[in-house]
């Protein structure tokens, strides 16, 4: 890096008093992963207002050396929106450009900027009468360019896969400042690579996503949401073949509760309330849903597959939404999760995921092998188990320092939990990324050869390694 002052003085006068503060007290609140796992410092926080002011910024940090750390809403779970210690890498924030550049209703596409919340794209397709197949329990914070990033999931994937099948398009700003221009989609084209998938998951550290053109779908005109008791993994595994099988497309959800996570849930939020009377080892929340064409016998459809649930024995007990209200509510249930998890104590996240029709088999295998390594830890399964990806977090003893605990014997669980995802054929990451709270677990257990390729990718888009240095890759792997 060369004169800090100098280029500080230059950034302003690009970026002016909005776009470019190095006051603390404002960049506090982002220096800090959600998870509360990593803090670093920050030379300045920059905030363009538009792709334009993004590029120019970005010749500045090639010209003099200035390492740039991309963050969106700074809910991501892998630590790669957060900057290091050392106090001279730049954080960019893309939350001002947050424009809706256009919506096609007849096309069913949308193009907005980076900046834009997940919750507020759903606003934006509904007033159109379509919506965005994409939520989580982040939606009022995530934003459009993390999500893509990070090639984000969340509970309709089952469904409408990840944000990889839901970009049409892309503009992004390289190292070099250039500007990758691809927003206009094109169902056949053959021209070579298909570049915006390049940077759908790299994690800002190929380039910096500005503007994206999204898929849209028709809006929901009628939905069911059931709550279902199981009493295993395997049964709720044979309940979601039972339900591919009677709802066809229809069925846009199914998400995995245990017990025990649920208890958690009720504790943390206020008048909460169980759907179901009796205990049950596993819970299911099921969606099946319809256009106008198929609203009309939706509910119908969706009793007469549950009651042969029922029948087959491969559901406990069973209630069905009778309101958009209680529907919401069953899905807040599970959304709260991890937030209710977060607030009884010290926990270690793991988002894996492994072959779907093994996953039962794992939990099985993994949470008892766990549970006997580390005494007084538990070990819990919830999520999404019609994609295989579950969220497999180790909840620590009572009363143990958080620091300590998870320097001594966190980072060892992680180890020993991504050595059993590994032997099971699957990932340590599933859909929130990399980051660098997984950087050296993929190291360690990525294949070789495409670990080289990635390095190799990296060294060519990014040779001076300023975009999210030591995310994803270590600073090392494209030096070479």
């Amino acid at each position: 890096m060369t004169d800090t002052a100098a280029f500080l003085a230059e950034a302003t006068a690009l970026l002016g008093p909005r776009g470019l503060t190095q006051d603390a007290d404002l960049i506090a609140p982002w220096l800090t992963d959600w998870r509360e796992r990593f803090t670093g410092r920050a030379l300045a926080m920059a905030s363009p207002a538009d792709t334009a002011e993004l590029a120019a910024l970005m010749q500045l940090c090639a010209r003099h050396g200035v390492a740039v750390v991309p963050q969106g809403g700074n809910s991501g779970m892998s630590g790669g929106a957060t900057p290091d210690g050392s106090g001279l890498e730049l954080l960019l924030s893309l939350r001002r450009m947050n424009g809706v550049r256009a919506l096609d209703a007849a096309g069913r596409q949308v193009t907005c900027e980076a900046g834009v919340i997940l919750h507020s794209l759903h606003e934006a397709a509904d007033a159109a009468g379509l919506r965005f197949p994409l939520t989580l329990g982040g939606k009022g914070s995530a934003t459009i360019g993390g999500l893509i990033s990070t090639n984000a999931g969340g509970n309709q994937v089952l469904r409408h896969g990840t944000m990889r099948a839901l970009v049409l398009g892309l503009e992004a700003v390289l190292a070099d400042g250039s500007i990758y221009s691809a927003l206009t989609p094109l169902k056949k084209d053959n021209r070579g690579f298909d570049l915006k998938q390049l940077l759908i998951g790299s994690e800002g550290t190929l380039g910096i996503v500005t503007a994206a053109t999204l898929r849209l779908v028709p809006a929901i005109a009628e939905r069911l949401v059931i709550w279902a008791g199981v009493p295993s993994l395997h049964t709720a595994r044979a309940l979601l073949l039972h339900c591919e099988a009677a709802a066809g497309d229809a069925l846009e959800g199914f998400e995995v509760v245990p017990h025990a996570s649920l208890e958690r849930v009720l504790d943390y939020l206020p008048g909460a309330r169980a759907p179901l009377a009796e205990v049950h080892a596993w819970h299911v929340v099921i969606e099946i849903v319809a256009d106008c064409a198929g609203a009309a016998d939706l509910r119908e459809r969706g009793e007469a597959m549950l009651a042969s649930a029922f029948e087959a024995g491969l559901v406990e007990d069973a209630a069905i939404a009778a309101s958009e209200a209680q529907a919401e509510a069953f899905w807040l249930l599970r959304e709260s999760v991890a937030p209710s998890e977060r607030a009884a104590g010290i926990a270690i996240q793991h988002d894996i995921s492994v072959p779907v029709d093994r996953m039962p088999d794992f939990v099985a295998a993994a949470v008892p092998a766990i549970e006997a390594a580390w005494p007084g830890t538990e070990a819990i399964a919830f999520g999404h188990l019609g994609d295989g990806n579950v969220h497999f977090h180790v909840i620590a003893p009572p009363g143990v320092e958080r620091a300590s605990w998870e320097e001594r014997d966190g980072m060892a669980i992680s180890r020993q939990v991504y050595d059993l995802v590994t032997q099971w054929g699957g990932s340590i990451s599933a859909e929130h990324g990399i980051g660098q709270a997984k950087r050296d677990e993929l190291a360690r257990l990525g294949d070789p050869v495409a670990l080289a390729m990635l390095a190799r990718v990296k060294k060519a888009l990014d040779p001076a390694g300023l975009l999210n240095p030591g995310k994803l890759l270590a600073r090392h792997a494209t030096s070479a």
